[in-house]
């Protein structure tokens, strides 16, 4: 390979180097025992968590459905075994359950309901899923797929009885409630604020890493006489 600008090849070479060994270093154990996308990972996933958490708000909200009753209210579950969880689940929630196979028919209140499944998120948000064990005889990720299964089931049959400002109250529940509690089990939660220098440095190195190798590149290929600049010619006379 013909070298026609030592100059820039050099400089290449050197920030394409430094590169890979700050890559290298990337992908090594050296934050916490973990490498810098694991470490990155994790401290996201706790910020996340930490911005996540509407269970006081969704506890007003509940003023909204407080007459709300659930009688006739029936649904299907997709196996036996599924419908007998969540009976239990709603006889725990002052709700009373005749179950035939697959179907549930539910009379109760819906406030009754969608405060004892506020509660259980609230548990689960903080890593408390023992309590939810001891409490219904069984895992803690059972109980709230459960609960997500039911309370999605019944506000489409409100949806369809045209009770849609209650189906809105209950996909709210299960949107900012049972979700987050669910996908953010056993990560400790961080707020934003406490890691701000933290996340400004990571971004800030994110930018400032990209472009090293951008320029690298540049360097290096203008070192072997390849460039972006336009062509010199000569107009013919």
């Amino acid at each position: 390979m013909l070298v026609r600008n030592k100059k820039t090849m050099s400089l290449g070479a050197v920030m394409a180097l430094t590169f890979v060994g700050v890559l290298i270093l990337i992908f090594s154990p050296v934050f916490d025992g973990k490498n810098g996308l694991q470490y990155s990972d994790d401290l996201f996933n706790k910020l996340a968590k930490g911005s996540s958490y509407f269970v006081p708000e969704l506890k007003e909200s509940l003023k909204e459905v407080q007459s709300t009753d659930l009688s006739g209210t029936t649904i299907k579950m997709e196996n036996a075994d599924a419908a007998a969880r969540a009976a239990k689940l709603l006889n725990y929630a002052q709700s009373k359950v005749e179950v035939k196979g697959v179907e549930l028919r539910i009379s109760g209140n819906l406030a009754n309901v969608l405060r004892v499944v506020l509660d259980d998120s609230d548990a689960m948000y903080f890593n408390k899923g023992s309590e939810l064990s001891t409490k219904y005889g069984m895992d803690e990720k059972d109980v709230m797929t459960t609960w997500w299964g039911v309370l999605n089931r019944v506000a489409k049959e409100f949806q369809k009885n045209k009770k849609a400002e209650q189906a809105g109250v209950i996909f709210e529940v299960m949107r900012k409630g049972i979700e987050p509690a669910y996908n953010f089990y056993k990560i400790e939660p961080q707020k934003v604020s406490g890691k701000a220098l933290t996340v400004i440095g990571m971004l800030f190195f994110y930018v400032l890493y990209t472009m090293w190798w951008g320029y690298a590149i540049f360097n290096l290929f203008d070192g072997i006489g390849l460039s972006a600049q336009k062509a010199k010619f000569k107009q013919e006379v």
